[in-house]
């Protein structure tokens, strides 16, 4: 597949994030690598749905935004935003009503034009921050 065929790939996941879109276009044997995460939510695609799933009862509103996309060969590398209001229960933690604003960056592996791995980079501190979980510093 071409750059800009996998740059599609890889867009059209963070502009849907569900859970059709992880059945569409990920490999079953999906491999996630993001150090804040526990093992058994990196690997395969069943349990990279039950994060999606995660982020969507906690922030039912989530909306994630490309901002930038780099390819080379199969890998493309993507800076992301998101935002949504925390409305749901979210990694055991109650509601808060708080809007969050995230960012990340993340480098995907795409095989056969599905994505096969990937590398994240979350600002998971900033999120808890802004839920109140950790108090900001300074």
């Amino acid at each position: 597949m071409s750059t800009e065929q996998n740059k599609a790939i890889v867009h059209r996941f963070f502009e849907e994030f569900s859970v059709n879109a992880v059945d569409e276009l990920f490999v079953p044997n999906y491999a996630h690598h993001d150090p804040g995460l526990p093992p058994e939510l990196q690997q395969g695609r069943d349990a990279y749905k039950q994060l999606v799933k995660m982020f969507r009862a906690g922030f039912p509103d989530i909306e994630m935004t490309v901002e930038d996309l780099v390819a080379e060969g199969e890998k493309v590398v993507a800076r992301w935003t998101w935002h949504g209001t925390n409305q749901g229960e979210f990694q055991g933690m109650p509601p808060t009503g708080k809007q969050v604003i995230g960012t990340g960056i993340s480098i995907h592996r795409i095989a056969d034009g599905k994505m096969a791995e990937a590398w994240v980079n979350f600002d998971t501190l900033g999120m808890l921050q802004q839920l109140g979980v950790i108090p900001a510093m300074g």
